[in-house]
């Protein structure tokens, strides 16, 4: 394969899966898709033997094979990283073209949604261990996305609550990652800088030619709350967005379930029963049932213990929101099995005891779980 090229220290983390398959020099599959590098001394292994494909020529290749009618997003993973990365930065620049750009992520981001919703739930719940900044931006789309099903909203407007997402914190991603990975309290400059990106990212979009009414305010909106505590504006009740709601509480709850410096993750289940009650004098009830009914108490991604002590994947709702679909992955002695067993959770044996937050993932085949491999 001669687009590979050799991995470069810093590419990797202990711990967090794999954005994409790594090869040897000869092209041999090494590691799937969702391993998870367990120690250094793997991960030294890895960067002497491993190659990869650089999500820029991934997409290179995309944009040349726009017509294969079903991608899986587990391959489309880096590539849209890649392409957020780029668009964002166009906007940053002002570039010309950085609309346009914005709108097609948008539209791609949209149609995998629409392909595969359960995958690309799994994509949040599996990389939320210790994601990118970039990585959270594409999961608040994920989870608007599910905000948008739920209402029935066109394309249009489904489409600018995505770009929305995509950009509300494009003045605030320089500063995101050293902010999650710090356990000390703000520094004013540091507040300063949360309080005023709104606006901030709002001015960066009018300047790169994102004229959008409705985009803007979302943007400008999505961090004010129903009682009027929140910021820039301290706005209240109806005067907020409901796609302003949507975007604050899919930002909220993907903090939640992302490990943070100064706290272990929540459990999924656990993230939504205490955004919940925190937010019951809400009026606007829907926006939180449009979200949570959509991801269900055990959404694809997250590890679950079933009643016959085996510890599998979720990949898939059902109708009944507490009996899904899971892989087992390892058997109630703890020994792995050679490939995933599907389960079907509303049987007594296999029914869902409890969502399960290891310290380190396992590695997964996450292609093969969802029927991509």
């Amino acid at each position: 394969m001669s687009d590979l090229v050799r991995l470069a220290p810093g590419l990797l983390t202990v711990g967090k899966p794999l954005p994409w398959p790594v090869y040897d020099e000869t092209g041999n599959l090494l590691v799937a898709q969702g391993y998870v590098i367990q120690n250094e001394w793997q991960l030294e292994r890895l960067y002497e033997r491993g190659m990869y494909e650089p999500p820029q020529r991934q997409a290179e290749k995309r944009r040349q094979d726009d017509a294969t009618p079903r991608f899986s997003p587990f391959a489309e993973y880096s590539i849209l990283l890649y392409e957020l990365e780029q668009t964002l930065e166009r906007i940053v620049n002002t570039d010309a073209r950085a609309s346009e750009r914005l709108e097609h992520l948008a539209r791609r981001i949209q149609n995998l949604c629409q392909q595969d919703a359960d995958a690309c739930i799994g994509l949040v719940h599996v990389y939320a261990v210790e994601p990118t900044a970039y990585e959270q931006t594409l999961f608040y789309a994920i989870i608007c996305w599910l905000a948008t099903y739920h209402f029935e909203l066109d394309e249009t407007r489904t489409l600018i609550l995505l770009q929305a997402a995509l950009t509300a914190n494009i003045t605030l991603l320089p500063y995101l990652d050293k902010l999650n990975n710090a356990n000390r309290k703000l520094t004013d400059e540091q507040r300063r800088i949360i309080e005023k990106h709104p606006e901030l990212s709002a001015s960066a979009l009018r300047k790169a030619g994102v004229n959008q009414q409705v985009l803007l305010a979302i943007v400008e909106q999505h961090h004010e709350r129903f009682d009027g505590t929140g910021y820039p504006q301290g706005l209240s009740g109806d005067d907020i967005l409901v796609e302003a709601k949507v975007l604050s509480l899919a930002e909220r709850y993907t903090a939640m379930i992302t490990k943070r410096a100064y706290r272990n993750r929540y459990r999924a289940d656990h993230a939504m029963d205490e955004i919940l009650a925190s937010m019951a004098e809400d009026p606007h009830q829907i926006v939180y049932e449009a979200v949570f009914r959509q991801l269900t108490p055990y959404p694809p991604g997250v590890l679950v213990q079933l009643a016959n002590g085996e510890t599998g994947l979720v990949t898939h709702r059902r109708r009944s929101p507490r009996s899904p679909i899971a892989q087992a992955v390892f058997n109630a002695q703890g020994k792995r099995y050679l490939g995933p067993l599907r389960r079907d959770t509303s049987g007594q044996d296999y029914r869902v005891q409890h969502t399960l937050v290891p310290d380190v993932l396992p590695s997964l085949n996450l292609a093969l779980m969802w029927g991509y491999g």
